[in-house]
């Protein structure tokens, strides 16, 4: 790319707000700086893109520790390219003129991340939800991103660094500032060690706007979005659509059936939006390759009667609880054949599943836990 394509996207993207769909559509298909030319002739946007001191932006940016990051450069992310493609989001879309980064992590690093989003207001289960995926997550080798807020995003940002991972923070104010200013300390954390990422110019203020902006963008750079606790209103809904737009993998944790804070992520699950994932080792089954990361479906603890045949668990099935009962008592209730039925009782006594009482057998409590029979189940 050239240094005027370049100083062209720093004067359009300081000129028009992040995720004007239709002027980065075009950007994408004339080039920055066929569009730069031909808005220079609008009267109102022209005069205001003349203002625009692209070279100061650059100067300002690098002494903040800012990369402006191209679609020419090797280092960005293609995944970001599909944004093109995805249609709008309440006027929100298409690929950014390019990404103002802090911190060494590099842009291309990012493909097979996973996006942990939810609510601000979390719960204490929502935010150990977020954490524990996150850190699996991250000991697997894969980077997290998400948006440094409060809440889920937090929580996310600070399990990744639990895993020893590395964690990218998407922010809808300027990538040299932090929102909100309680998070300085992991926000500076993350820039230096991962990366800061923002679509708005340096020294750009948060609004609500921009963050929808930002969204589109957590869920391109990523292959899977994960949404922890979300309301019916939750702007993590708003990622969660764009990862639907761009066939992302999308999942959801579920929370209490009675929480507010989980009913969008429940409706997400229910609509067959989002799969159900209820731990690190779920996400990563969902967004690896065919054939990695499987997991075992949850089987309760196996039992001694287990490895049991059948005809020995209908014998063990009539052996009373308390009181002893003769074999063909026993023989009778399990509707067998009496010798059948003495030679299980003694391969079962063998096993230490029942004992002699009496003239008769009955169940023996488990050595592990006395009084207890766990047969009965």
């Amino acid at each position: 790319m050239s240094d005027s394509d370049r100083l062209a996207r720093v004067a359009l993207a300081a000129t028009v707000e992040p995720g004007r769909h239709q002027l980065l559509t075009l950007t994408s298909d004339l080039g920055a700086e066929h569009m730069y030319a031909q808005l220079l002739e609008e009267p109102d946007f022209g005069a205001r893109l003349a203002e625009a001191d692209p070279v100061r932006l650059l100067s300002e940016g690098a002494r903040a520790g800012l990369r402006f990051v191209t679609p020419a450069d090797d280092e960005w992310p293609r995944q970001l390219d599909d944004l093109s493609r995805a249609g709008t989001l309440q006027e929100r879309g298409g690929t950014p003129l390019g990404l103002w980064v802090r911190g060494p992590l590099r842009l291309d690093a990012l493909e097979g991340s996973v996006a942990v989003v939810g609510s601000r207001s979390a719960t204490t289960y929502g935010a150990d939800a977020a954490a524990d995926i996150a850190e699996g997550v991250a000991r697997a080798g894969r980077v997290v991103v998400s948006g440094a807020a409060f809440g889920i995003d937090q929580a996310a940002h600070r399990g990744t660094l639990v895993g020893d991972g590395a964690t990218v923070a998407v922010l809808a104010c300027g990538a040299d500032r932090v929102y909100p200013e309680a998070h300085r300390r992991l926000v500076e954390h993350i820039a230096a060690e991962g990366a800061v990422i923002s679509e708005t110019v340096p020294g750009g203020a948060p609004m609500r706007f921009r963050f929808l902006s930002r969204n589109r963008i957590i869920a391109a750079l990523t292959v899977g979005t994960v949404v922890v606790e979300a309301a019916v209103r939750s702007g993590a809904l708003n990622t969660a659509n764009w990862a639907g737009r761009l066939n992302r993998h999308l999942m959801g944790v579920p929370g209490p059936r009675t929480s507010a804070a989980s009913e969008g992520v429940h409706q997400l699950v229910r609509s067959g939006a989002a799969s159900l994932v209820t731990g690190p080792e779920d996400v990563l089954e969902v967004v690896a390759a065919a054939g990695e990361h499987l997991t075992e479906p949850p089987r309760g603890p196996e039992r001694p009667r287990d490895r049991l045949d059948h005809r020995h668990q209908q014998v063990l099935d009539a052996v009373p609880l308390a009181t002893g009962a003769p074999a063909v008592s026993i023989a009778r209730t399990a509707g067998l054949g009496l010798q059948e039925v003495r030679a299980a009782l003694t391969r079962l006594a063998g096993a230490g599943l029942v004992e002699p009482n009496g003239p008769g057998w009955r169940l023996a409590a488990p050595a592990h836990e006395p009084g207890a029979a766990p047969f009965l189940e």
